[in-house]
């Protein structure tokens, strides 16, 4: 290697220092500028968006051609939630126990006061008139019993036919007050069992008043209105979309029970001691007040059970079962796609 650095003088061999300083300045730059460039590697961390103007020499330059555009953000993906049941038959709890029997203990009890009622009736009637000069009758239920006595096949045309078919009978008086203060009291007592099966099984929610139940009320009264007419036209007459327990009509019928009920109890005392009572007698203004809301109280019992029964039956048997086991099916819908 000397050799090769120097030369040879005579028989002597020889080295260039001049030659050889080069060398070493040459190895100790090639050392420093390896070891700056691997501290700059070292160093230098590489971020999405880069703000410098010219590319940085340790990352590659991909050319235009290559670029590959960020792909939008994903989506997010909100999963439906399906009713695990739709298309099944399900069961809806409807009325508590105690609802259900004073609903049907209900039907003999309003009966029996019913009929009781009008033998008492039929010896002091309130509603009144003058005499027919055929058939002398003066109380408007005597004329409605002749009228339809008329169209009944051997039927005796006289003012005692309405109250011997539709109450215990004339001249039983003291009959009809004993059977009706009997079906009085059973009458308060199954109330009572309807007010405590609307608290324990939360029924009251049901007939509670609503903002909508005008609106909702003429809808429905349009319906009824409607429905047979379009019935026999054949045209779609469809129902008002119903999301509560009732409608709004039933739910004032229901909701006012309770009320002629406490009415019918109270104008009821108030004939039965008007002295003892007589605070409460001057609440209906007076005795025969009290007789002709008592009276008037009857005649709603009467307009409401005929509807109601019809209603139920158009309905069908799942609304009557509600009421007898407590519950009814519906089928749970599928999610509209």
């Amino acid at each position: 290697m000397v050799r090769a650095l120097g030369g040879d003088i005579g028989d002597s061999d020889f080295f260039d220092v001049r030659l050889g300083d080069e060398i070493v300045n040459c190895a100790v730059a090639h050392a420093a500028g390896a070891q700056n460039e691997y501290s700059h590697a070292g160093r230098m961390v590489i971020y999405p968006e880069m703000d410098a103007e010219e590319p940085v020499a340790d990352v590659p330059v991909v050319p235009e051609e290559s670029v590959v555009e960020e792909a939008p953000p994903a989506e997010i993906i909100v999963n439906e939630v399906v009713d695990p049941h739709a298309g099944q038959r399900l069961i809806v709890i409807k009325h508590h126990a105690l609802v259900r029997l004073s609903h049907w203990l209900n039907v003999p009890i309003l009966f029996g006061m019913i009929v009781s009622g009008l033998s008492i009736y039929w010896a002091s009637p309130v509603f009144v008139h003058k005499p027919d000069p055929v058939t002398h009758s003066r109380d408007y239920l005597a004329d409605l019993g002749i009228a339809i006595a008329r169209h009944v096949p051997g039927a005796t045309a006289d003012p005692s036919w309405f109250y011997n078919h539709f109450g215990m009978g004339v001249f039983n008086l003291a009959g009809g007050l004993r059977w009706h203060w009997l079906f009085v009291y059973l009458f308060i007592a199954n109330g009572i069992l309807y007010l405590l099966g609307l608290i324990l099984g939360r029924g009251y929610r049901a007939l509670l008043p609503r903002r909508s139940m005008l609106g909702e009320s003429l809808a429905m009264v349009r319906y009824y209105a409607g429905v047979v007419p379009m019935k026999i036209a054949r045209r779609p007459w469809p129902h008002p979309e119903i999301t509560t327990k009732y409608n709004a009509l039933q739910r004032g019928a229901y909701a006012s029970m309770p009320i002629a009920g406490v009415l019918a109890i109270a104008s009821g005392w108030a004939m039965h001691k008007p002295v003892q009572f007589w605070w409460l007698e001057r609440m209906f203004g007076s005795y025969d007040g009290a007789r002709i809301v008592h009276f008037i109280v009857m005649i709603y019992f009467v307009l409401f059970l005929i509807p109601h029964v019809i209603l139920v039956l158009v309905d069908g048997w799942d609304t009557m079962r509600s009421m007898i086991v407590g519950w009814s099916t519906r089928i749970a819908e599928a999610p509209n796609e």
